[in-house]
């Protein structure tokens, strides 16, 4: 059988602020029944790296994550801003978060934080030759620490499931294979 997308008939919004929106959907599916109250969350689209010093060490930031109450350690990342390219987000993140300026940047992968209940995408990058040209620029509520690991480190924190954020841990395991294969 052929998946066809749901047919949207009609849309409101019940929240719409800066950085999330709540919108609710009726659609049509594809054997003719109607999916009333269909919750879509609607947020900026995001960026993250793996990003590796001159020194091959992996850049990770930890910070507070209110939304679990947790103490997470995370590759650098951020939202997109307007119309900005992905790619110069992820600099732009990288140097306010990090302080550090790569020589080479590559794309990883476009992940999708939520496909059921949310609209936005994440761009993750792999990024090399870090070197640190700035100190830190963080934005009003941020409050972060960077650190800095070893390859097999990294390896070991993904293994012992100490990286909680799933997009920082997928976008680790692509830069990861990336960079197994361009040994």
């Amino acid at each position: 059988m052929e998946i066809l997308k749901w047919q949207k008939i009609s849309s409101r919004y019940l929240v719409k602020e800066q950085w999330a929106t709540l919108r609710v959907d009726t659609c049509e599916l594809q054997n003719g029944s109607t999916k009333d109250d269909y919750f879509v969350l609607e947020y900026p689209n995001w960026v993250n790296a793996v990003a590796l010093t001159e020194d091959n060490e992996v850049i990770m930031v930890r910070q507070y994550r209110h939304g679990a109450d947790i103490i997470s350690l995370e590759i650098p990342g951020g939202v997109i801003d307007g119309d900005e390219k992905p790619e110069d987000a992820v600099r732009r993140e990288l140097l306010e978060e990090t302080g550090y300026s790569f020589k080479t940047i590559s794309h990883l992968a476009t992940l999708y934080p939520n496909p059921a209940t949310a609209n936005n995408v994440t761009f993750s990058y792999l990024l090399t030759g870090g070197v640190k040209t700035h100190e830190q620029h963080l934005d009003e509520h941020e409050i972060l620490t960077v650190e800095k690991y070893s390859i097999p480190a990294v390896k070991q924190l993904l293994m012992d499931n100490q990286i909680a954020q799933s997009l920082h841990a997928s976008a680790l395991f692509y830069g990861l294979m990336k960079l197994e294969a361009i040994k």
